[in-house]
């Protein structure tokens, strides 16, 4: 672990008044744009993105990105060690705060529980990620200080880092008094059950394979959120990128972008097509684009693979706007800001971490689980989904089929915002975008551009700085 203080107070002088609890837990949520950034280097968030043999780039001198799309990624990836340093910074953000708060006497319980309630959310979700990519990570729930036993932790089971998830997550719910849903961009009641239904989903399946047990406790949690009636999808694609509309509707948690405040988040330069002139930013970077036969891997008619869906293949030059071009490939029309690259250079466009779509889908996949099949609730969350994208609604299936339906309606709705991956790791599932099974083991799957997935990609590894550090770090198998 790194070890640089993440703070520049201490806390006999700082942890005494409301003020300051507040500032320690907005500390916690500014890690998350950590990841989210992207210029000529590429951007860590790619990292998992890469890493499903569904996406392509243009950027030859992003190597983090290219070792990661060859299957030849190493521990000195710089993206595995954003992931790392960020995370558990976020971490130790809020281990001080879980720590100090509770100490502040002018704090009225409310607001002290809220607080304590977001700092737990934040601790979750990092964990849930470090889980997921480095398999067992170092847990850590106390601050750590100079003369601490954790200065140079051991890995913990993945188990035991699912238990912690868990326990911050249901302390929430039951303490924390969060409200269900608002539009500050902060933690909400609906942002927890959300993430705890993503959690279970992933328990029930690879590597803990809890079973049926986790698939119920899945659904009854994306249920609660189904029912709230606090969320909604947006009736188009367009709507999910609209400034005005961040923080509603079908979102349900973001990372917070301003454009007066944060220059840009990143996400404009990293996903334009390589040196096209259709931006007014200075950087098109060509970092990702999607493999062209994903984009073909859509139902025909399905809205979401039409020019300006989801993707993008044309675009006005920006020496002449009343003409259109053509870019020799699919880029990421779900997160082009058209404002910022056709006026402004700057984009405060927030990402999406969890939105409503997913809660449906979480809630199909887990139901069908549950009852061995379908049932017409199943059928309604995904079909609202589908009828959406203008395809027709699912029925008549079996158990099997559904659930395959389920993944790949899950792979379409939210291609490229980091979901991919966790679900192949989880189901041990790959999409085939070649001929054969639609869904194939990932030990042993071939992308469709050449290399093939062996166990070792089933974990990143755990970075080569932080070995360095912490001797009593073990590397993942075959790194």
């Amino acid at each position: 672990m790194s070890h640089s203080d993440p703070t520049s107070f201490t806390k006999n002088n700082y942890y005494t008044e409301p003020a300051h609890a507040e500032a320690a837990v907005n500390a916690i949520y500014e890690d998350l744009r950590a990841v989210r950034g992207g210029g000529f280097g590429g951007a860590p968030w790619l990292m998992t993105e890469f890493q499903t043999g569904l996406a392509n780039t243009e950027l030859g001198q992003a190597t983090n990105s290219l070792d990661i799309r060859a299957l030849d990624n190493s521990a000195d990836n710089g993206y595995g060690q954003t992931y790392w340093n960020s995370h558990y910074r976020g971490i130790a953000n809020a281990n001080e705060a879980l720590a100090n708060i509770p100490n502040i006497e002018q704090l009225d319980e409310a607001t002290e529980n809220r607080l304590l309630g977001e700092a737990r959310f934040l601790r979750a979700y990092y964990y849930y990620n470090l889980v997921r990519i480095f398999g067992d990570v170092p847990l850590i729930l106390e601050p750590v200080g100079l003369d601490s036993e954790n200065l140079a932790p051991e890995r913990a089971p993945v188990a035991d880092v699912y238990d912690a998830i868990v326990s911050d997550l249901t302390w929430v719910e039951s303490n924390s008094g969060l409200p269900f849903n608002n539009e500050t961009g902060r933690a909400t009641m609906g942002a927890v059950k959300t993430l705890l239904s993503s959690v279970y989903l992933t328990m029930a399946g690879y590597p803990l394979q809890g079973g049926d047990q986790y698939y119920q406790l899945a659904r009854d949690k994306a249920k609660e959120v189904i029912d709230s009636g606090e969320y909604r999808l947006f009736d188009t694609y367009e709507e999910l990128k609209q400034e005005s509309l961040e923080n509603t509707g079908e979102h349900i948690f973001m990372v917070q972008f301003d454009a007066d405040i944060v220059d840009h988040n990143g996400l404009q330069y990293v996903t334009l097509p390589y040196n096209q002139d259709i931006s007014v930013f200075s950087a098109e970077t060509g970092g990702i684009f999607a493999q062209e036969e994903f984009v073909e891997s859509y139902e025909s008619g399905d809205k979401r693979a039409e020019e300006k869906g989801f993707y993008y293949s044309e675009f006005s030059p920006a020496s002449d706007r009343s003409v259109t071009k053509n870019l020799g490939g699919w880029y990421l029309w779900k997160f082009f800001d058209e404002e910022a690259n056709v006026e402004t250079a700057v984009s405060g466009m927030n990402w999406p971490l969890f939105r409503y779509a997913e809660v449906l889908l979480i809630f199909a996949e887990a139901e069908n689980e549950v009852n061995g099949g379908p049932t017409q609730d199943a059928y309604d969350a995904v079909n609202a989904i589908r009828d959406r994208a203008d395809i027709p609604d699912l029925a008549g299936l079996s158990q099997e089929e559904f659930r395959e339906e389920v993944w790949e309606e899950k792979f379409h709705e939210l291609s490229f915002e980091n979901k991919a991956w966790f679900d192949m790791v989880r189901l041990r599932k790959a999409y085939n975008l070649g001929n054969g099974e639609k869904f194939e083991d990932y030990v042993g799957h071939t992308f469709v551009y050449g290399p093939t997935l062996s166990e070792r990609e089933l974990l990143f590894p755990i970075p080569a700085p932080e070995r360095r550090n912490n001797e009593n770090l073990t590397q993942n198998p075959g790194y």
